[in-house]
């Protein structure tokens, strides 16, 4: 659809996927993360797959800083977590 005048165009939709074993992982790690299409396709990925997405515009900015496979960082731990008690808690892990 084209742009009407005076509305401004979307921001880039921007995604960024953690995996976290505590079995292995001292941390959550970044493991896919980026903008426009591929963003898109990393929820696509993740609807498919069945995990849930949290909207976390804060967080994934700090996220897309993170080198790929790398564990988040301490300053990000608190956010992380709450995300993951919140994500258990959907699917009855905690």
């Amino acid at each position: 659809m084209p742009e009407q005048k005076g509305e401004r165009n979307p921001r880039p939709k921007k995604a960024a996927a953690l995996k976290y074993d505590p079995g292995e992982d001292n941390a959550p790690r970044v493991v896919a993360k980026g903008e426009g299409y591929l963003a898109q396709r990393i929820i696509e990925l993740a609807r498919e797959a069945g995990v849930p997405i949290k909207e976390d515009s804060s967080l994934v900015e700090a996220l897309l800083k993170v080198e790929l496979e790398r564990e988040i960082p301490p300053e990000l731990y608190e956010a992380v977590a709450l995300v993951l008690a919140w994500a258990w808690r959907l699917e009855g892990k905690a």
